[in-house]
């Protein structure tokens, strides 16, 4: 066995019964050609089958010495894996080298979170005068108040708000269903829009049943949530890089910091794993560390 052969192989596996494009391809090529670049560096006579563990970790140690992102060791890593399980597949090998090593631990970084003052910053920025501004002030206070996704909140139904329950039914990720809670405020600005905008729009076969639509009665799109948010960060004069995902975070940071269960917090934003929602625990460290810095008299 030898490197060109195998390679070879791996690329023909890539185009031909894993149908990937032409990008991906090379995206993987790429990975193994590192692996190679550095074997030759090591003036190593190694084929892949000779591949060990201990010079794995040595080629990842020594991509990361030259400057490679963590989310790039990750991805090269990865790419390696998957050649040595081909070659596992074809029965060319016996062992997986890339068994024991664990990829590089990358941080996950949350976009900017809002301070509650600055939502309210963004709220009486909406012009209430109009029939958008009803509906949009009804869109912000929703997203804070139940921390849905854009796309959560694009497919809401009128028959899925349980107003006298204070609940909302939303349909997540792979269609999993869930009952989120949603504030009083939230409540009362979703009746405004549905009493004094949305009765009087001429609504589009099939979107009878959806909550919040343009003026043509249709479903809003994802591209208008995000002009409807960036447009009132601007005139609330927030400097903060805005979206709409930046409620959710703010929705589930907030909650944290006041002390909410995390499993409680894990329901409520629809994360299937727990880890993922641990992510704002580090923000809730950042918080009380900052709340020593400023008020402890000798911090």
């Amino acid at each position: 066995m030898n490197w060109p052969i195998c390679i070879k192989q791996f690329e023909q596996y890539l185009r031909l019964e894993k149908s990937l494009s032409g990008h991906s391809v090379e995206a993987y090529l790429r990975d193994i050609r590192k692996l190679t670049e550095f074997i030759d560096y090591k003036k190593a006579q190694v084929q892949p089958e000779q591949v060990s563990p201990s010079l794995l970790r040595e080629f990842l140690e020594w991509i990361n010495e030259l400057g490679m992102t963590v989310h790039s060791q990750a991805r090269t890593l990865s790419g390696i894996r998957a050649f040595y399980k081909f070659l596992i597949m074809e029965d060319m090998m016996q062992t997986d080298p890339t068994d024991t090593i664990e990829a590089p631990k990358m941080d996950r970084k949350l976009p900017d979170t809002l301070h509650f003052h600055e939502i309210e910053q963004m709220l009486a920025a909406i012009d209430l005068s109009t029939p958008e501004g009803t509906r949009n002030r009804a869109i912000v206070e929703t997203l804070y108040s139940s921390g849905l996704r854009v796309s959560e909140l694009l497919d809401l139904k009128m028959s899925n708000l349980y107003e006298d329950m204070g609940f909302l039914k939303v349909a997540g990720k792979g269609d999993k269903e869930r009952l989120v809670p949603i504030g009083r405020d939230a409540l009362k600005h979703i009746q405004l829009y549905r009493e004094g905008i949305r009765c009087h729009l001429t609504i589009k076969k099939g979107h009878e049943d959806i909550l919040f639509l343009n003026r043509r009665g249709a479903k809003l799109t994802r591209v208008m949530i995000f002009t409807i948010i960036k447009d009132l960060a601007a005139k609330a004069g927030i400097q903060k890089t805005v979206s709409p995902h930046t409620f959710r975070h703010s929705f589930a940071t907030h909650l944290i910091e006041g002390g909410a269960d995390l499993r409680a917090v894990q329901e409520m934003l629809g994360h299937e794993s727990i880890t993922t929602t641990e992510i704002y625990t580090h923000l809730e460290r950042d918080y009380l560390k900052q709340v020593i810095k400023d008020y402890h008299p000798r911090s």
